[in-house]
């Protein structure tokens, strides 16, 4: 009965969520439905267990949603995400219109800067480059998805992504880990999906297909889209309600001016979880006052929240003549980041009721009775988790919260590296994230003005397939010659 009940509470997590239901009131109930087949106490699990997981993960990673939300926003406000779009078009020129999306898009999300905004921002900019390319509208989709959501959310060493932050307590690692490894995955996934798109567009343009009719709905329309924005927010960390809250800027500014608060990003991250939090002392940190926590767990979030801190500061510097309303802005920033860190600790809660279940047991055996070694078992249950759930971050700690101390327990044993634990747990959680049911591509297709049918198959390569390949290629070569 206990499997039984965990089975009907996912079914019902998932199939509600998906028709748009809000995951604030889906994950208790579903909570409480594992709970129920089980027979244990229900108001017990609801207050303690379940909001007990939901507020950990809310005081470890909200500073991260709150700062990421806000420094996308003014960076979309002033000006600047438009800026290094069009700038990276200019220098690539129409011959190179994938590329120059795909580039564009890796940059400002390495950058720091929130997807949801990315994709407002990205989408108008490859209309008009498709459009005069006379490239087919169904790959923009693709191009988009390949330059935001693959490796600069889950391989590319150093990057603020809240995925990338979330094994960092949990391993006691840095957003640095593996770092050759990471950009082996990179180049994997970014080759793979320019190969692929590529490709693509070879065969469209010998078959004649022309870029196509019609015009995206705007972002206001997508904003008001109830059903659209609940499984937007289990996707990712920004709520598009309110992109367009905040006056933006009524010209860009330069793109030297544009890139820096990306470079600080970057800059600030690597400075400090290299060099000078290591030289400091953290001792007291196991006084029970500060949690009896330890350096390790604390330090990585603290570099990516620094950093993100320093780069709003040096966005508002930089262009304060540009954000004409400088509060309208920072709230709009602000309340972006409620709703998702909400949402994907509801979800927190609820694995952390169901790997309380006695039944559990059955499935944890499972789980890590995959054969193949941790490295392995650990892909197959980032894996399966980010796709049941629609959202990578949501997949990724439900796993490592439930399983995360036994994954590195096993890999001391045979002398594997935390840091390869952490890059292959974030890449295998940014892979089945992306079926169709994810609010980020759903999203996406919306802001495009595309469809499933046209262009999900392109979607599916490049952020599924490329991750998959470089995944596998990851574990291999961790498994061999361990964490570099």
């Amino acid at each position: 009965m206990g499997l039984l009940g965990i089975a009907i509470g996912l079914g019902l997590l998932v199939g509600l969520a998906y028709r748009g239901w809000s995951i604030l009131l889906l994950a208790p109930a579903a909570s409480l439905v594992a709970a129920l087949f089980a027979r244990e106490p229900l108001l017990a699990h609801w207050t303690q267990t379940f909001m007990g997981a939901a507020a950990h993960f809310v005081g470890q990673y909200f500073p991260l949603f709150l700062l990421g939300a806000l420094f996308g926003k003014l960076m979309e406000d002033s000006g600047s995400v438009t800026a290094v779009a069009d700038a990276m078009t200019r220098w690539l020129g129409p011959g190179r219109t994938i590329l120059a999306v795909v580039l564009a898009g890796a940059l400002v999300t390495y950058g720091g800067v929130s997807l949801f905004v990315a994709f407002f921002v990205l989408a108008p900019m490859a209309q008009k480059m498709f459009r005069a390319s006379g490239i087919p509208r169904r790959l923009m989709p693709a191009a988009i998805v390949l330059g935001t959501s693959t490796f600069t959310m889950s391989a590319m060493p150093g990057t603020p992504s809240i995925q990338n932050a979330i094994p960092m307590p949990i391993f006691g690692t840095t957003p640095f880990a593996a770092p050759g490894l990471g950009l082996i995955a990179s180049a994997i996934m970014l080759a793979f999906g320019l190969w692929w798109l590529r490709r693509a567009e070879t065969l469209a343009r010998g078959a004649g297909e022309a870029f196509g009719e019609g015009s995206p709905p705007s972002a206001q329309v997508l904003a008001a889209d109830d059903k659209l924005r609940e499984r937007a927010v289990i996707a990712r960390e920004f709520d598009p309600a309110e992109i367009d809250h905040g006056p933006p800027a009524s010209r860009p500014p330069g793109v030297v001016v544009a890139m820096l608060p990306l470079a600080i990003v970057i800059l600030v991250n690597l400075t400090l979880s290299l060099i000078v939090l290591p030289r400091l002392d953290f001792t007291y940190l196991g006084e029970a006052r500060w949690g009896a926590t330890s350096f390790a767990a604390v330090a990585g979030v603290w570099s990516v929240a620094v950093a993100l801190a320093s780069a709003c500061i040096t966005v508002v510097l930089l262009n304060r003549a540009r954000l004409p309303s400088l509060r309208e802005s920072v709230d709009a920033g602000a309340n972006a980041s409620v709703l998702p860190v909400l949402s994907v600790a509801s979800l927190v809660g609820f694995g952390a009721v169901v790997a309380a279940m006695p039944a559990f047991a059955v499935v944890r055996d499972a789980v890590l009775g995959v054969g193949g070694g941790p490295l392995v078992s650990l892909a197959a249950s980032t894996n399966a988790l980010s796709a049941l759930t629609g959202s990578a971050s949501g997949g990724l700690t439900i796993a490592l919260d439930t399983l995360g101390p036994t994954y590195l327990a096993r890999a001391a044993e045979i002398g594997l590296s935390p840091d390869l634990l952490h890059r292959v747990a974030v890449i295998g959680a940014g892979t089945l994230d992306s079926l169709p049911h994810n609010g980020a591509v759903i999203s996406l297709l919306s802001v495009c003005g595309a469809t499933h049918r046209d262009s999900y198959r392109d979607i599916v390569l490049v952020g599924i397939a490329g991750p998959i390949v470089a995944l596998l290629g990851v574990i291999l070569l961790g498994s061999m010659l361990g964490s570099f």
